[in-house]
């Protein structure tokens, strides 16, 4: 069987159905579904359970799995509960690194790009002890993924027994079906859609920094589709173990993302700029790009989607059409 942690949200049940799609109906999920309609995440999937966070240990007692594929994470950058973010992100993080290890399994794990903070010190996966230790996350989220990192790096260093493959990665900016669910942490092109079909005006954040254009903050936007590819490919190369950035290697702005959106649509641009919350402008990130040779090094060639395709199958494949579910 594989174990995909977080199966019911955004990433993780856009890696069940490929997994389904290559053949494989031997999926757990460890989720939560709630009551906000993260189910509709996995009606189309073939699952053999669905375990509770709280059960998973339990459930692994005894139990062989092929991989598994640790995805689930209190995400929100916004999060503020420290003890719950710590407990979740960390310790549950480690624990399956430490079933693991003993057991002998592949183990994939999600880190984020919000390791790297405000981008001060680049965007290089470097997954050296003293490269990680130069990292400042800006928030409690990227805070607890690099706690892990650093964890699973210092046992690299001391030459730890790990898992025969183990593989860390630093999303990006993940876009896609099945994000629905994630409320004010959807992608802007999810959150405004409808505004953008209806001919409704959509806003922007103007820019607070010299030289720098309203609504040209730039962030690596990555379909996730093209994370799934990447995730399926490290599945069938149980030889590559790293830990990796997750992205296209090239900023494109909020504007050059909503512009791909009307022409999708073929409607004319409707965009005003509103100021940036008070609260949030010391910490906002102007500018994220993923450095991706490390990748490419380690063997993958399976490419990256541009943005404006990116935008155009999921306007057309799924923002567009009566069911948005993949």
């Amino acid at each position: 069987m594989l174990l995909v942690t977080g199966g019911a949200g955004f990433i993780g049940s856009n890696v069940v159905a490929a997994l389904n799609e290559a053949g494989r109906s031997d999926v757990v999920v460890c989720d939560l579904l709630g009551n906000d309609g993260k189910w509709r995440n996995l009606a189309k999937r073939q699952l053999v359970d669905i375990v509770p966070p709280s059960e998973l240990l339990d459930w692994l007692k005894g139990r062989k799995l092929d991989a598994l594929i640790h995805l689930g994470a209190i995400s929100a950058t916004t999060a503020t509960d420290g003890d719950l973010v710590f407990e979740t992100n960390f310790r549950m993080s480690m624990r399956l690194l430490d079933w693991c290890t003993a057991g002998a399994v592949p183990f994939i794990y999600a880190s984020s790009a919000a390791t790297y903070g405000d981008g001060e010190a680049g965007f290089g996966d470097d997954a050296s002890l003293p490269a990680l230790k130069k990292l400042r996350p800006m928030n409690l989220y990227g805070w607890s993924k690099h706690l892990f990192d650093l964890a699973v790096a210092e046992r690299v260093a001391r030459g730890d027994k790990l898992p025969p493959q183990w593989a860390g990665l630093k999303f990006f900016n993940v876009f896609g079906p099945n994000e629905y669910h994630k409320g004010a942490m959807m992608s802007v092109l999810a959150r405004r859609f409808d505004d953008v079909k209806a001919g409704r005006v959509v806003q922007l954040f103007k820019s607070h920094r010299e030289g720098i254009a309203d609504g040209d903050q730039r962030r690596d936007f990555i379909y996730v589709d093209d994370v799934v590819r990447v995730i399926m490919w490290l599945l069938a190369t149980p030889s590559v173990s790293g830990l990796f950035n997750v992205g296209t290697g090239k900023a494109r702005s909020f504007r050059d993302l909503m512009l791909a959106a009307y022409a999708a649509l073929g409607a004319r641009p409707n965009i005003e700029y509103v100021d940036m919350p008070e609260q949030i402008r010391g910490s906002y990130q102007y500018f994220t790009q993923s450095e991706v040779d490390r990748l490419h090094r380690a063997g993958y060639n399976g490419g990256f989607t541009t943005l404006e395709d990116a935008v155009k199958a999921y306007v057309g494949d799924y923002l567009d059409r009566p069911d948005r579910f993949r």
